[in-house]
């Protein structure tokens, strides 16, 4: 054997280690979430849907195909009967605009009552959405929608804060695969951020007194 040989040979585990550790987070929401997510088409049932925020369209008014894509879904669902009541979370101060009152509008506008529609304006990523889901609205069984390169990280989170989270992959009508892709790689940094949340169970950006909403919402 060559000593070039001998040397790459020696090289390629310490090139494994920190692409194993790259991924580890990433190993670990796709462990932790497995068995829970989805296709639509699968007869899985919970009072709650919660709806991801996504950003919106320029204007502000109109969801962009990835959130509309949530919408349809979670119409789909409540429509079937597999859910009761529909929770939206995302960033009511956003940057694109105010999220949750786009889908609030939407939905009803796609046959969701408005009186089974509970609105989060603080779910301001993954984990405050799942946080304040549990502690605000008092959320112990839902429905996750969001597309399938987001739920394991959806559903971990959710699952290791007792929520009993199955998640339903949503459609993308009008995703171009060059964003697809892209959002895919996001997820291995952002399953870095997840796994630190957890770790830390830091409390939500904004903590609110529990609310009544999903509760009157399921009985109206």
């Amino acid at each position: 054997m060559s000593p070039w040989h001998r040397r790459l040979r020696r090289l390629v585990p310490l090139a494994l280690v920190p692409a194993l550790l790259l991924v580890a987070p990433t190993a670990w929401l796709l462990l932790t979430s497995a068995g829970h997510v989805h296709d639509r088409g699968d007869d899985t049932n919970a009072t709650v849907v919660v709806v991801f925020g996504a950003q919106l369209a320029p204007g502000g008014t109109q969801p962009m195909p990835f959130l509309r894509g949530r919408l349809d879904t979670a119409t789909d669902l409540f429509r079937a009967g597999r859910a009761k009541a529909v929770l939206v979370s995302g960033d009511a101060h956003g940057g694109s605009g105010d999220e949750v009152a786009v889908m609030t509008r939407y939905l009803v506008q796609h046959g969701v009552p408005e009186r089974r529609i509970v609105a989060d304006g603080y779910g301001l990523d993954s984990y405050d959405t799942c946080r304040r889901a549990r502690d605000v609205y008092g959320v112990r069984r839902a429905l996750l929608v969001s597309q399938a390169f987001h739920l394991p990280r959806a559903v971990s989170l959710c699952r290791g804060m007792g929520i009993d989270a199955d998640g339903v992959a949503a459609r993308c009508e009008g995703c171009r695969t060059r964003t697809l892709a892209y959002n895919a790689v996001r997820e291995i940094p952002a399953a870095w951020k997840a796994l630190y949340d957890r770790v830390s169970n830091r409390p939500p950006a904004t903590s609110s007194p529990a609310s009544q909403e999903i509760t009157a919402a399921l009985h109206d």
